[in-house]
Formats: C-alpha cells, sequence, structure tokens
C-alpha cells in the first residue's frame, strides 16, 4: 500500500512531535528534581507587619514559622503574604494566604495565627509578609 508523500509525512510528524513534545516535559520535570535535590544550604526567615488598616497594630510576639521539609528538598524562597484580623485583645482571630508559594503559605499562616499584637478598640485587618530565603 503507497501514501501520497504529503499525507504521510503530515500524519507521521505530528505524532513524532506529540511524543518528542512529552518527553522534553518529562525530562526537564526530572532534571529540575535532580537539581534541587542536589542543593541545599541554610535557610533565614525574615517577618514584617505590612498596613491595609487605618489603626495600625504594634506587634508584640511575631512567631517565626518552621520552613518545610520539601521547600528545603525544591530550595525554595519568597514572599508569603497572610491577611490576618486581630481581635480587641490583641490575638489573631483568623489567618489567610493573600500571595505567595502554597508549599510556604501553609507554615506562614500557622505562625500567623500564633502571633500576638498590641490590644486595641476593635478589631482590625493586617498584613504580615514572611520572607523565606535560603542562605
Amino acid at each position: 500500500m503507497q501514501l501520497e508523500p504529503g499525507i504521510y509525512f503530515a500524519g507521521c510528524f505530528g505524532l513524532k512531535d506529540m511524543i518528542v513534545t512529552k518527553a522534553k516535559r518529562i525530562l526537564a520535570v526530572c532534571l529540575l528534581a535532580v537539581l534541587t535535590l542536589a542543593s541545599g544550604g541554610a535557610i533565614s526567615l525574615r517577618a514584617q507587619v505590612g498596613d491595609i488598616s487605618e489603626t495600625r497594630r504594634k506587634v508584640k510576639v511575631l512567631v517565626r514559622p518552621q520552613y518545610p521539609e520539601l521547600a528545603k528538598k525544591l530550595s525554595l524562597s519568597g514572599l508569603v503574604k497572610i491577611e490576618v484580623t486581630i481581635g480587641p485583645d490583641g490575638k489573631v482571630k483568623r489567618a489567610h494566604t493573600v500571595g505567595g508559594h502554597p508549599v510556604l503559605a501553609t507554615e506562614a499562616e500557622k505562625a500567623a495565627l500564633q502571633s500576638e499584637f498590641e490590644p486595641g478598640p476593635k478589631e482590625t485587618t493586617e498584613i504580615i509578609e514572611f520572607k523565606f530565603s535560603p542562605q
């Protein structure tokens, strides 16, 4: 059975391109995994309090988040922003992530919930920024 050259090549290259593209993606993921596992380093964390409310609360206790094991393996770094709702007594009532890598955000939320602010006349909202960076 003979096929016309144009039809044969178009069909062959379409399938071949698809297979090569998938192979490249798999290779890139494997290479990234090997490189991240091979690299290691010390971690430093810095935290700042940003303002989104009119009455800014002073921080009494800012809990330092733990650096997750997966983040160490992937050598992740970056800024995580957590919005916290603070009760009149200065205790954090709620916290949720408004920006940052999900692997780092979980620990940042836990730390934000344990943090304490100065008491105030009413419930307020603040942004806490945690900077994760390998040293």
